[in-house]
C-alpha cells in the first residue's frame, strides 16, 4: 500500500482567510487593479469556439472504436471539457457578461455545461462563491476533504486511488458537508444537460455521449489538467493555504493558476490576472508557489507528508472548538 503519510489532521488555524485583507492592503498601494475589474468581453467568444469544437468532434468519434474513443478523450475532448469547466468557473463569478446581467452568465453556463456532460454549472456557482466567501471552513468549504477521506487515503496508494477518484469526489462530497435543497435554476440546467444528452444518442448513438462523459472524468483524476485541484489549495508549505501557478497550460485554463490573485481580486476576469501579479509582484513573487502541475500530481502521491489532510481548516464561527 505504500508509505502512510505523517499527518494525522487537518491544519487548523484560528485567523480569518488571507485573501480579504491582503486585497485591502494591495488596493491601498496599487489603486490602478480596480480598473482591471469587470468582465472580460472576448470571453463568451471563447468559450462559445470550445463548445463548437466538442460538438463537431462527436461526429469524429462516432465511428472510432472503444480504444481508440477513450484515447481521444483522454488526450483531447477532457481537456476542452475540463478548459469548459474553468469557463464555468470563470462564469460564476459573472465575469462573462458582468453583474449586471446575471441570466445572461447563467445561460452561457448552460452553454459550456453542454460538452460536459453532467449538469454542474448552477451547483458550481452555489458552492464555490461560499469557498470563496468562508475558505477552510469545517461546516461550509466543500472543496476540503471530509474525515473519511483523510483516514481512508492514506498511504501512497490511497493516495493514488484518491487523485483518480477525485471528479466523483467533487460531485458527492457537497451532499455530504453542505447539502442544499436544488433551486429552479439548477433544474433548468439539469432539463437542458439531459434534453442535450439525450439528443446526442438519438442522433449520434451512444459513443459520442461516452466521449464527453468519459473526458469529462479522466480529465478531472489522474491527468496533468486536473492538478490545480491540489495545487491551488493543499498545504505544500506550512502556514500557505493558496499557491500560484505561472506555467503554460494556464493558457488553456483561463490562467486559474493565478490562483492567490484569483482569490485576492475575484472581480478580475482570468485574462487579466497576470496584470495584477505584474503590478503586484512583490506581494506574489515572495509565496511558495508551483511550476509544474505534473509534479504537484507526484509529489501528493509519493509525498508523505502531503496527502488529503495537507488542507488549512477553520472552526465554524458559532461551533465549539
Amino acid at each position: 500500500m505504500g508509505q502512510k503519510v505523517s499527518r494525522t489532521d487537518f491544519e487548523w488555524v484560528y485567523t480569518e482567510e488571507p485573501h480579504a485583507s491582503r486585497r485591502k492592503i494591495i488596493l491601498e498601494k496599487y489603486p490602478q487593479i480596480k480598473k482591471l475589474f469587470g468582465h472580460d468581453p472576448n470571453f463568451k467568444w471563447v468559450a462559445g469556439a470550445m463548445v463548437l469544437t466538442q460538438i463537431l468532434a462527436l461526429f469524429v468519434v462516432k465511428d472510432l472504436s472503444w480504444s481508440w474513443l477513450i484515447v481521444a478523450a483522454y488526450c483531447f475532448g477532457g481537456i476542452v471539457n475540463h478548459s469548459l469547466m474553468l469557463a464555468v468557473h470563470e462564469i460564476s463569478h459573472n465575469l462573462a457578461f458582468g453583474h449586471s446581467r446575471p441570466m445572461h452568465n447563467r445561460i452561457l453556463g448552460f452553454i459550456c455545461n453542454l460538452p460536459i456532460g453532467l449538469p454542474m454549472s448552477i451547483s458550481f456557482k452555489k458552492y464555490h462563491l461560499e469557498h470563496h466567501r468562508y475558505q477552510g471552513d469545517e461546516a461550509i468549504d466543500t472543496d476540503i476533504p471530509t474525515l473519511l477521506e483523510a483516514r481512508l487515503f492514506d498511504t501512497t496508494f490511497g493516495k493514488f486511488l484518491w487523485v483518480c477518484l477525485q471528479p466523483f469526489f467533487y460531485i458527492f462530497r457537497p451532499l455530504v458537508i453542505n447539502p442544499k435543497p436544488p433551486t429552479r435554476l439548477e433544474i433548468i440546467n439539469t432539463v437542458v444537460q439531459l434534453t442535450f444528452n439525450a439528443l446526442i444518442v438519438y442522433f449520434l448513438g451512444w459513443k459520442p455521449l461516452a466521449y464527453l462523459l468519459i473526458g469529462s472524468i479522466l480529465a478531472m483524476g489522474l491527468h496533468p489538467v486536473a492538478g490545480h485541484f491540489i495545487s491551488e489549495h493543499y498545504m505544500f508549505a506550512k502556514g500557505f493555504e493558496t499557491y500560484s501557478y505561472y506555467g503554460p497550460l494556464n493558457w488553456i485554463t483561463f490562467n486559474v493558476g493565478y490562483h492567490n490573485e484569483h482569490h485576492d481580486f475575484p472581480a478580475v476576469p482570468g485574462s487579466r490576472l497576470p496584470e495584477v501579479k505584474r503590478i503586484a509582484k512583490e506581494f506574489y513573487d515572495t509565496m511558495p508557489q508551483h511550476t509544474s502541475w505534473t509534479r504537484v500530481l507526484y509529489d501528493f502521491i509519493m509525498d508523505p507528508a502531503v496527502g488529503p489532510y495537507a488542507r488549512v481548516k477553520r472552526r465554524q464561527r458559532g461551533l465549539a472548538s
